[in-house]
């Protein structure tokens, strides 16, 4: 079974209930002369809890690029980043939404969103980094909870929703989606209760900047970057969107106090690094509506003088489209030039499995496993290889040991119970399946998972003690009206394939 996972997601699934803390006005709080106010209104745990469910909605939308090598460049960079600001009261989680747009955004608890728009612009790793400090900062600082405290005559639970419907709305890129939210969350005055205030974005800003020097990049690449953003607000007709959804208004005096704080830091000569360069080719090909635009755009650059980066992005658009022979000498050949780059070794085990050199495939993936253990984007893209290759055996003990060892996305749960399944382990799959669905907020679908797993003839003992005591668990959080709702509707799920 999956030792650790169980647990992780237990407490990612305190289920939809949102729990502040009693005495919630502010009269009735009498706090000491030191700490914040929010803390009155929304506790830390409070924080984790709402943007849990945010981030549960926006998953379900859609928009969550389930690309791991993107995913992991930018837990690496945030990380970084974080640990110069963090005072350990956060866990930081950092995911890239599909939208073209130029647009970052901080949700309660640690989750920080990077639109591809914003990693295709920016100009360096330094510009993206930059973007990234000041969303951090956000949390750490605790704006979104100063902001509903600013507002403590309004109930807390609506204007918490209200804030999660906008952000989940403005994610989507739907300027309907999010006037529907707004006038749902108690109207147009809402944005003015919820909004940054101008104190909150420059504070964002210099303490990211701070953050940004302490973590070894360009403290200049904040302001560099809000460039971008100001040329973007006047060519967009998209940038005159109420000011709560352009997150980032940025004018001339506040590009030119970042660059004073800037001047307080040593100057920072840095290179853009391999995985910042492989993270914005693959938003790149993503960016286009077929394989074969991204395939001409990338032709349309004369070969001889493309950098690696553009080779490799050129490799994965042929990959897109089906043309494996083309993007097998360009893998091969990224790989003899720098076999640390593990996106090559992935880029060049996905073209042999394409074109069934299965066995050569397996030597490289594997090699490549004793240079990276536990690799979470080539254990993921190897355990895929090996589904379509027969070996669904292999490929579910190998996700299995790395999700004990990694928190897993529900996707990759999901892999897992694909694994399970082809490889016979039917009630293993249905409660891997059953952690799917309480991760992106379905309780009555995780629990109809394990009634499915119980009513198999071959279950052991062990494991129907194991589905029974989850099931009991997860009843602990439902409201009286799912309950009813369980007993009502039938068990009929099938094991994803």
């Amino acid at each position: 079974m999956i030792k650790g996972l169980a647990k992780r997601i237990s407490l990612v699934t305190t289920l939809g209930v949102l729990t502040f803390a009693a005495g919630a006005g502010a009269d009735d709080v009498r706090l000491p002369d030191m700490g914040s106010p929010a803390d009155a209104i929304l506790s830390n745990t409070d924080e984790a809890r709402l943007g849990r469910m945010i981030m549960r909605d926006i998953r379900n939308s859609g928009q969550v690029v389930e690309d791991p090598l993107i995913t992991e460049y930018l837990n690496d960079i945030g990380s970084r980043i974080a640990a110069q600001t963090n005072d350990g009261a956060h866990n930081f989680s950092f995911f890239a939404i599909d939208d073209e747009r130029i647009n970052a955004f901080a949700l309660p608890g640690g989750y920080i969103g990077v639109h591809t728009g914003l990693l295709e612009a920016a100009r360096s790793e330094d510009e993206l980094a930059g973007v990234m400090a000041h969303e951090v900062a956000h949390v750490t600082q605790r704006h979104i909870a100063r902001a509903i405290h600013a507002n403590s005559r309004q109930s807390i639970l609506t204007t918490a929703m209200m804030l999660g419907a906008i952000i989940v709305a403005a994610a989507g890129g739907s300027s309907d989606a999010v006037q529907g939210a707004m006038a749902v969350a108690q109207g147009t005055a809402a944005q003015q209760q919820i909004n940054f205030t101008r104190n909150n974005e420059y504070e964002a800003d210099r303490v990211g900047i701070a953050a940004l020097a302490d973590a070894g990049f360009d403290p200049y690449g904040m302001a560099s970057f809000f460039e971008v953003i100001s040329r973007q607000q006047t060519t967009s007709p998209e940038m005159r969107a109420p000011e709560f959804l352009r997150t980032h208004p940025v004018t001339t005096a506040r590009i030119a106090e970042a660059r004073n704080r800037a001047r307080d830091y040593a100057p920072v000569l840095s290179d853009d690094t391999t995985s910042y360069g492989i993270a914005r080719m693959r938003a790149i090909v993503m960016r286009f509506d077929t394989p074969e635009q991204a395939v001409a755009w990338f032709e349309s650059r004369a070969h001889d003088r493309q950098s690696g980066i553009e080779r490799y992005g050129r490799a994965v658009a042929y990959q897109k489209a089906n043309r494996h022979f083309e993007a097998l000498p360009i893998f091969e050949g990224l790989l003899e030039e720098d076999q640390s780059v593990i996106a090559y070794h992935i880029g060049l085990g996905q073209t042999l499995v394409a074109l069934d050199q299965w066995s050569d495939a397996v030597k490289l993936f594997e090699r490549a496993l004793e240079l990276f253990p536990r690799n979470v984007p080539l254990v993921i893209a190897y355990g895929e290889r090996l589904l379509d290759m027969g070996q669904p055996k292999k490929a579910h003990t190998m996700l299995l040991d790395l999700m004990n060892n990694v928190p897993p996305t529900p996707e990759q749960v999901r892999l897992l119970a694909r694994a399970a399944s082809l490889a016979g382990e039917e009630a293993e799959a249905y409660y891997y399946l059953s952690e799917y669905r309480l991760m992106i907020g379905d309780l009555n679908g995780g629990i109809g998972y394990l009634q499915q797993a119980l009513r198999l003839p071959d279950l052991k003992d062990i494991q129907r003690a194991r589905f029974q005591a989850r099931i009991d668990f997860i009843r602990e959080f439902m409201t009286e009206e799912q309950l009813r709702n369980m007993r009502a509707q039938p068990v009929g799920l099938a094991i994803a394939r």
